[in-house]
């Protein structure tokens, strides 16, 4: 391997080791902002080193055929150890950052929502339930005034054709239906 592709990878693999750090610091951050429960450490841990893992590699194979030596350790433990006095406070900072503007972003869409599209959809189910609750009062109570105008002339014309009916043999559906029919004008 010539020199220059070995600077290269010693370089990447520098870059690789603040990554790694970084990584580390927001995965440990998100574990401790959610709150996620003790067990699920290990499975973090080991999402963690599989991304590890395949990012050393990705690089390996980009710069240099996927060959380890013993520089490639030495950039990635540079990489990390530098990444901790220098970079750490810095990406904790702004990854708490991220969190509080999705955070805050995430509420502000929220409360955009129930104001615009919520509240209106609730207001106009309200208004309708009350336009029809009133257009209900109004029909029930000209049904009631109709009962009341129809009734005399309901009665004379039952007392009219009460002779035809009881001479004429209907089925025994029709006077069943003709004795609801008079049932619901009786009350």
């Amino acid at each position: 391997m010539i020199l220059q592709v070995q600077m290269i990878t010693m370089l990447l693999m520098f870059t690789a080791g603040l990554a790694l750090g970084a990584m580390f610091d927001v995965f440990r951050i998100l574990f401790e902002r959610f709150r996620l429960p003790k067990w699920a450490m290990p499975i973090v841990d080991i999402v963690y080193w599989i991304v590890a893992t395949i990012l050393v590699f990705r690089l390996l194979l980009g710069s240099n055929e996927g060959q380890v030596r013993m520089f490639v350790f030495i950039g990635l433990c540079l990489g990390v150890l530098l990444y901790y006095p220098l970079f750490s406070k810095w990406t904790i900072r702004t990854v708490y950052f991220l969190i509080r503007t999705v955070h805050g972003l995430v509420r502000f869409l929220n409360k955009t929502i129930h104001i615009l599209v919520i509240k209106p959809v609730k207001g106009l189910y309200r208004l309708v339930i009350i336009i029809l609750g009133f257009l209900m009062a109004i029909a029930i109570f000209l049904y009631k005034i109709m009962i009341q105008l129809f009734y005399p002339f309901w009665k004379v014309l039952l007392w009219l054709t009460g002779p035809i009916w009881r001479r004429l043999k209907l089925p025994s559906w029709i006077s069943s239906l003709w004795k609801n029919i008079l049932h619901w004008f009786k009350k």
